[in-house]
């Protein structure tokens, strides 16, 4: 099991916004490109500060090859289209994980 973690911070302003195009818009889209089987969405708790909060969504994969297709030829739209539609107001760090039990 291959998990592709990506941590998004989100200003207080816009994080209800960014949540509802997350579940409505970006999760459902990456979720079509059929690489992935399921995800889990989070937010953390403890890093939370006046800035605003922080969530993990973790995308799971049987496989190392189904997360690198979607690397090499869905990633790169997607990640333009939440560029355009949020600039630089969020922060994201993406992990790739391997399950190990």
């Amino acid at each position: 099991m291959i998990v592709h973690n990506v941590s998004t911070k989100v200003p207080w302003d816009i994080a209800d916004e960014w949540l509802i195009w997350q579940q409505e818009e970006h999760i459902p889209e990456i979720m079509q490109s059929n690489l992935f089987d399921d995800y889990k969405m989070y937010r953390i708790m403890e890093v939370e500060d006046d800035e605003g909060p922080t969530f993990t969504i973790q995308y799971f994969t049987s496989d190392k090859e189904r997360y690198q297709k979607y690397i090499e030829e869905f990633a790169p739209t997607l990640r333009e289209k939440a560029f355009a539609r949020w600039g630089n107001e969020m922060v994201s760090y993406r992990t790739v994980m391997e399950l190990v039990n």
